[in-house]
């Protein structure tokens, strides 16, 4: 499976999942903060099931 997740996509998402994980952890916000968990997952691993369905890819093409 080839990445669809570009660098400042996946640096928005693991920075963004990572600040509604831990305002979740810390009781700042409510329980829906732990959504947090899937932009930060999606950032790690730098695929998105969403962006396969919608046919969205915000990474650079391999050259052949």
């Amino acid at each position: 499976m080839a990445n669809n997740v570009g660098s400042v996509d996946r640096i928005l998402r693991i920075v963004v999942g990572l600040v509604l994980v831990v305002l979740a952890a810390t009781h700042t916000v409510g329980i829906w903060g732990w959504v947090g968990v899937a932009p930060l997952a999606t950032g790690l691993l730098g695929r998105c099931p969403a962006y396969t369905l919608l046919g969205i890819k915000t990474c650079k093409s391999a050259k052949a």
